[in-house]
C-alpha cells in the first residue's frame, strides 16, 4: 500500500497500452460473429463502489465514495483499446469528447451517449455509431426502406431530428432500425449513421456490445478489483492498470500459444500454478 502510494501510476497505464497495441495487431485478423471489414468498437463505463470513510477523495454520493472505468472495447478479440478512470460523479457522456474517433470505424454504444452534438462531431469525422433511441426521441419519417420481419427487424427508416435543439446538433439525415428481440419479445430502436449496413447487422452489433459488460464482470470478478491494497488514489488507479495489463497478457498468450481455453479458465490455471516451476505451455496444456 505504501508503494503504490509513493509510486506514479502512470507507469503501469503506459505499460498497459504497450500491451494493447501489441494484443490489437494479434487480434486485427480475427472475426467476432458478423462477416465485418470495419473495425468495431462497444462504449461502456462501470462504477467502482468504495467505502465513504477510506476513499474520501472519491466521493460519490453522501454515504459512499466511487470511481467509473470508462472503456472502449475492440471487439475483434475484446481488447480495451481506450480506457479512462474518472470519478462516479462524471456523466459517461462526456467521455465522447476524450475520443478520437476513427474513419471508418463503428462504435457501439447505450443511450447514455445519446447528445447529438457529440454525435454529430463523430460523423463529420467520418466514424459510424450505433446506439439506442431514447424513448423521448422525436423524429420524423422520411421514407421507409423495405425490410425481411422474419429476421425480427420491424423496420427500417430514414429520419430527421425534429426539436429545434436537436436538430441544429445533428442536421443531417439519421437511420433509425425497429427490432423485435425473438427470444425476450423486446422492442428495440436503434440510431445510426450508417446507410451501407443491412438492417439485422445493425441489431447483431448492438448485440455484440454485451461482450464490454463481460468485460467489466470479468475484471471485477476475476482480477480481485474490487478490494484494494492502498487507499490513495495512485494506488487505486495503479491497481486497476495492473488487472487491465494482466488481462492482456492472458489474451496475447492466448493467441501466441493457439490456446483453445477462455481467459477466465487460463486465469483460473495461471492462479494454481503461479509458485510452481512449470513451463506455462505444459501447465496449460496437461
Amino acid at each position: 500500500a505504501d508503494a503504490n502510494e509513493k509510486r506514479d501510476w502512470r507507469i503501469y497505464c503506459d505499460f498497459a497500452q504497450v500491451l494493447i497495441n501489441k494484443a490489437r495487431k494479434l487480434y486485427a485478423g480475427d472475426d467476432f460473429g458478423l462477416q465485418l471489414d470495419e473495425t468495431v468498437y462497444a462504449l461502456d463505463a462501470s462504477t467502482i463502489d468504495l467505502c465513504r470513510s477510506l476513499f474520501p477523495w472519491a466521493r460519490f454520493r453522501s454515504t459512499k465514495s466511487g470511481i467509473k472505468l470508462h472503456t472502449l472495447l475492440d471487439l475483434r478479440g475484446n481488447i480495451p483499446s481506450f480506457v479512462s478512470i474518472t470519478d462516479a460523479k462524471t456523466h459517461d457522456v462526456n467521455i465522447l469528447d476524450e475520443l478520437l474517433p476513427e474513419p471508418g470505424s463503428i462504435y457501439v454504444m447505450d443511450r447514455a451517449y445519446l447528445d447529438f452534438e457529440r454525435l454529430h462531431h463523430m460523423h463529420t469525422d467520418l466514424a459510424y455509431f450505433i446506439l439506442r433511441a431514447k424513448s423521448n426521441t422525436q423524429l420524423r419519417r422520411l421514407y421507409s426502406a423495405p425490410v425481411d420481419r422474419s429476421t425480427g427487424v420491424i423496420c427500417d427508416q430514414t429520419v430527421r431530428l425534429v426539436v429545434e435543439k436537436s436538430a441544429n446538433a445533428f442536421p443531417d439525415k439519421l437511420r433509425r432500425v425497429k427490432y423485435l428481440d425473438p427470444e425476450t419479445g423486446k422492442r428495440f430502436a436503434f440510431l445510426t449513421n450508417n446507410f451501407t449496413l443491412e438492417a439485422i447487422i445493425i441489431a447483431e452489433l448492438y448485440r455484440c456490445r454485451w461482450q464490454v459488460e463481460l468485460f467489466f464482470k470479468w475484471i471485477k470478478q476475476h482480477l480481485r478489483i474490487k478490494s484494494f491494497f492502498g487507499i490513495s488514489e495512485s494506488a487505486v488507479k495503479t491497481q486497476i492498470w495492473i488487472a487491465i495489463s494482466v488481462y492482456v497478457l492472458v489474451a496475447i498468450m492466448k493467441k501466441r500459444l493457439q490456446l483453445e481455453q477462455s481467459l477466465y479458465t487460463i486465469l483460473q490455471i495461471l492462479s494454481i500454478a503461479l509458485f510452481e516451476k512449470t513451463p506455462i505451455l505444459r501447465a496449460l496444456t496437461d
